[in-house]
């Protein structure tokens, strides 16, 4: 089963050893996805909606750069730091799985940088 790296143009180098994407099987593994800029700097720092929207929007960059899209996810892990921020969270993942969504969990955790709110993976099947 050969793997390949899906790094779309202009990702940030990683904080640790790991790659935006992994495919393999026609299987898109996401990492895990901070809100980020260029730099890792994390950005809308205090407002989980605008980190989210980020997040996804990181996300669908990866899923697009293997050839998907939003619709293909199967399933998504949610790391929040405040279960305050749940609903604002929701709001917008909303926005992104219109239609059937896909499966998920959502966990309240420590994140590697304390001004981040919400991390997302995902894991998408590609035809």
């Amino acid at each position: 089963m050969p793997k390949k790296a899906i790094i779309p143009a202009g990702t940030a180098p990683p904080l640790a050893p790991y790659v935006p994407g992994s495919m393999a099987d026609n299987i898109l593994y996401v990492s895990g996805t901070l809100p980020f800029d260029e730099n890792n700097d994390v950005v809308h720092v205090g407002d989980a909606e605008a980190q989210t929207r980020h997040v996804l929007e990181t996300i669908k960059r990866v899923i697009e750069e293997a050839g998907g899209t939003m619709d293909d996810v199967t399933f998504n892990t949610i790391l929040l730091t405040d279960w305050d921020n749940y609903g604002a969270i929701n709001k917008v993942y909303a926005e992104y799985f219109p239609g059937e969504k896909p499966a998920r969990y959502c966990i309240k955790v420590g994140l590697v940088k304390p001004e981040a709110l919400v991390e997302i993976a995902s894991v998408a099947h590609l035809a």
